[in-house]
């Protein structure tokens, strides 16, 4: 980051002043010089890493040369308000760790687009053909296309829970199936 140089409390409260009354440059080197290094140990043991610490000690230089006019002596030392500034950047640094930022691109977020009306409507009227057909099955296999179609259950989940063999579950499904379809077929 720059060779270290050392100065006063008095010092780097004029330099900042100098930055904030005529943007100098010069004064602005020799603060980043004097704390880049300072901030970046300081950083460190806030526990950001070097690239981190880094990073962050440059938007805290950053930091004091947009906000410079910002600086009152009398309320704190230079030393004082540059840590300042560093200690709450390095706690945004955390709270953006830990709280990413949302991409709105991100698919899982993008709603579903909105089906026609009427599609809408005949899908409600097919659901509610289907539930029809499913009530004039006999209880056996509309309990077998319920546990297996709307509780999502495995077959042999099925067959364990009703104590039935796992070919007899299977062959019931079938056939169910084949008389919702015939049933469903009439209607169309």
């Amino acid at each position: 980051m720059g060779e270290c140089t050392d100065l006063t409390a008095e010092d780097s409260s004029n330099l900042i002043e100098e930055i904030a009354t005529s943007g100098n440059r010069q004064a602005f080197a020799l603060l980043f010089r004097h704390f880049a290094p300072r901030l970046k140990a300081y950083l460190r043991r806030l526990g950001a890493g070097d690239t981190l610490a880094e990073e962050l000690a440059q938007e805290v230089m950053l930091t004091v040369w947009r906000r410079a006019a910002q600086f009152d002596r009398r309320q704190a030392g230079a030393s004082t308000w540059i840590f300042t500034i560093a200690r709450n950047k390095r706690i945004d640094a955390i709270r953006r760790d830990r709280w990413p930022d949302i991409d709105p691109e991100d698919p899982a977020l993008i709603p579903e687009p909105l089906q026609a009306a009427d599609k809408t409507v005949e899908a409600g009227q097919r659901e509610a053909l289907l539930r029809k057909a499913v009530t004039t099955l006999p209880v056996e296999q509309s309990t077998l296309l319920r546990l297996s179609y709307f509780e999502d259950k495995s077959h042999s989940a099925i067959a364990e829970e009703l104590n039935l063999p796992l070919g007899t579950v299977k062959s019931r499904l079938r056939l169910a199936l084949a008389r919702l379809r015939t049933m469903l077929e009439d209607v169309q």
